[in-house]
């Protein structure tokens, strides 16, 4: 780790404008800049601290939805009684992520912006070829130890898959992401690596994440957040699904309908074909089943990682009927 300058931003302007400089990163809860600059992936010239502004702290609720600000940890918006009550997908992904010690110190933000775990990545001292890192140096991944990478959203220059698991809710949850001076929405702010690998979110020099808004919606009240991990906790997903349900006056025929997917793909997934194929249908086990096999329309194995294309229509499955009561 390389010696680098500290600042104590004053504000959020001041934070914005101290990031736009170049070499220059923004510290929160310094769970994901500490790790990447211990392996030697990030070298910061001058960290910028942000932790201690409350105002970017706050989880704000009302009838149209809620706001919750960069900085507010990850424990506490899980915990919060309106976000468990009317966000459930949202609470159930980050009580599944990490550990309790992490989701203590982690924030909303630096959980959106954390880097991917491709071991090739992370390991500059052993693996030069990495597009993300060096661009233009190759993908060591690709024909490679692969079990644990994307099947969706690949490119020849990158099969990392996304790590996060709120993202993939929000996604599904359709949030915007308020970066100060225009906002995005969750989809959009992640992007698909193509010839540009080195770039993962729309995020801009001199820009910074100030809050997620999510809206309020039947579908978002009745949400869940299913994961499939190797072991059952402090471990990233094999594959995940979060999924809103909204049912007619019935209780049988979809009226609305939600699916995104994580652990799969190089970003938080969204799946409309999905959507499309399902909504003014009755729910039943044979037309969930056929629905989400969708979900896994263009993948692209890489060796050890094709059983995910067998394994994300199961836990979509799984998701969609269990918010349908037939699980």
């Amino acid at each position: 780790m390389r010696d680098f300058s500290y600042f104590r931003a004053n504000s959020p302007d001041d934070a914005r404008q101290r990031a736009a400089q170049s070499g220059a990163m923004l510290l929160a809860g310094g769970t994901t800049l500490l790790d990447l600059a211990k392996c030697g992936v990030a070298e910061p010239q001058s960290v910028i601290d942000i932790s201690h502004l409350a105002s970017l702290s706050q989880i704000k609720a009302d009838a149209d939805g809620v706001t919750i600000g960069a900085l507010a940890k990850m424990e506490d918006v899980a915990g919060s009684p309106g976000i468990r009550a009317n966000y459930p997908a949202i609470s159930q992904s980050l009580l599944l992520a990490a550990s309790p010690q992490l989701r203590n110190m982690a924030t909303i933000g630096g959980n959106l912006l954390q880097r991917t775990r491709c071991p090739y990545f992370r390991d500059p001292g052993t693996f030069f070829a990495c597009n993300k890192r060096n661009p233009g140096s190759g993908c060591s991944a690709i024909g490679g130890v692969t079990r644990n990478h994307a099947v969706l959203g690949t490119s020849q220059a990158c099969i990392a898959a996304y790590p996060g698991d709120l993202a993939v809710a929000l996604v599904a949850l359709e949030a915007t992401i308020d970066l100060g001076d225009r906002k995005v929405t969750a989809d959009d702010f992640f992007v698909v690596p193509g010839n540009t690998p080195e770039r993962e979110t729309l995020l801009e020099r001199g820009e910074m994440v100030m809050a997620v808004n999510v809206p309020a919606s039947p579908v978002a009240r009745n949400s869940t957040y299913l994961k499939v991990r190797d072991r059952q906790s402090y471990e990233f997903a094999a594959a995940s699904a979060a999924v809103g349900l909204e049912l007619e006056a019935d209780g049988k025929t979809v009226r609305d309908i939600r699916v995104a997917l994580g652990g799969v793909a190089t970003k938080p997934w969204r799946v409309r074909s999905i959507e499309k194929a399902l909504i003014g249908k009755v729910l039943d086990a044979g037309t969930v089943d056929a629905a989400s096999r969708l979900a896994i329309d263009g993948a692209v194995a890489h060796g050890g990682n094709r059983y995910k294309i067998e394994l994300a229509p199961r836990v979509v499955a799984r998701a969609i009927l269990t918010m349908g009561g037939l699980a």
